[in-house]
């Protein structure tokens, strides 16, 4: 199987897996034309024939002018309905709540962001993301037929099988709690759920499009620190969900971390630490707000500031050497940087992750590693809530053909 496309099968019984293809070929190539969906996908003409047709008679796709001539008879292009069907996405943050409505193409239609109620009790922060989802279907006027469901991103551990938050660090008081049932039941939708981590690599992977086929590791910064792992354009989950908790692995160090064990990456890279090293280093008071005091150091290592580059320096540089580990397990040549923590600090953080990835990476000579900064910007996890959706309604999975 190729990295850079999937391939249909013309073996009975594979309809589903099939029109999952065609749909995903259509929609990572923005535009393309019958002939060479053929070619990507390795599907009989007839086959590729008969499931654009029904793509296009449920809506999903539309004839979209013609290719340039090359001498012969014009292509007609296809492409996808943007506003063929809509998805809530909401990432459950410790100190906010991000929504966004995107639509098939992997486009952001609305965006919304509250604080955490002061009352962080899991029925406060189920009406708060049930109540921020409806809000943005009510603005955008779509009809409710147009909302596939709703995605929530979530700081782990978690519990797919149960729908569960388990007991996620930064949410003091939660235990068990199966949000995404809650969420469904008061919002009236389909929920699916995953950690902000996974999401967010997932968002990346659906609305990169060819800038996202194939394998890459995904670290996501925020709150907290975790990845997300895409293999061969597969979301890779770990047997309990939980692939990519790599913020609470141990990282050389001995400093003790909120979950309760010491030298956690967490307790270096996250915003809380990398705050507190900024206040040690200037004797700043404690801040009132971290998220705040975070967005200050950025501005002011933006401008020149020696000791808050320092502190993102030297935070950059554990960051990378854990992603080197990674990278060498896994056998990937692709990292990608994204989340809120590198709003205003991306190009300074992933050159310093680059240089030592590929300093301290097995065999960089055969495999040089690419670091990236994320495509879909801060909202990355609310964007892959979304788009967990499409990709479990739409995306090709090999369980299809496995019959699992």
């Amino acid at each position: 199987m190729s990295n850079s496309s999937w391939q249909g099968t013309n073996l009975p019984r594979v309809g589903g897996f099939n029109r999952a293809v065609v749909l995903e070929t259509i929609r990572r190539h923005g535009e393309i034309s019958r002939v060479e969906l053929a070619e990507h996908t390795g599907l009989t003409a007839q086959t590729m024939s008969n499931i654009v047709r029904a793509l296009m008679t449920d809506g999903l796709v539309t004839e979209n002018g013609h290719a340039p001539s090359t001498g012969g008879k014009r292509r007609v292009l296809l492409k996808v309905v943007p506003d063929a069907y809509t998805a809530v996405g909401l990432h459950l943050d410790p100190e906010r709540i991000t929504g966004v409505l995107l639509d098939l193409a992997g486009g952001v239609r609305l965006r919304t962001t509250r604080r955490i109620p002061a009352d962080s009790s899991p029925s406060a922060i189920t009406a708060a993301l049930t109540r921020t989802g409806q809000q943005l279907v009510r603005r955008s006027g779509l009809p409710a037929d147009r909302v596939l469901g709703a995605g929530l991103a979530v700081p782990g551990p978690m519990d797919a099988a149960h729908r569960m938050v388990l007991d996620p660090p930064n949410l003091t008081g939660w235990h068990e709690v199966a949000l995404a049932d809650l969420v469904e039941e008061r919002f009236a939708v389909p929920v699916v759920m995953d950690n902000d981590a996974t999401a967010a690599a997932i968002g990346e992977r659906w609305s990169g499009c060819e800038q996202r086929t194939g394998s890459f590791v995904y670290a996501y910064l925020g709150t907290g620190v975790g990845i997300g792992v895409v293999l061969d354009g597969q979301v890779h989950r770990g047997v309990s969900n939980n692939a990519g908790e790599i913020g609470h692995v141990h990282s050389g160090g001995g400093r003790q971390c909120h979950c309760g064990r010491r030298g956690c990456l967490e307790a270096y890279c996250s915003m809380r630490s990398i705050v507190a090293d900024w206040r040690e280093s200037n004797g700043q008071p404690e801040p009132t707000s971290v998220t705040a005091a975070y967005d200050q150091l950025c501005r002011e290592a933006v401008a020149g500031d020696t000791a808050a580059r320092n502190v993102l320096h030297r935070t950059a540089t554990r960051l990378g050497q854990s992603l080197a580990s990674v990278v060498s397990v896994l056998d990937v040549d692709r990292v990608v940087l994204g989340g809120p923590a590198l709003r205003q600090v991306a190009e300074l953080v992933r050159a310093r992750v680059a240089k030592v990835v590929n300093t301290q990476v097995w065999a960089s000579h055969v495999r040089p590693v690419q670091v990236e900064s994320a495509l879909i910007g801060s909202d990355a996890a609310a964007v892959g809530a979304a788009s967990l959706v499409f990709d479990h309604t739409y995306s090709p999975r090999l369980n299809t053909l496995l019959g699992s």
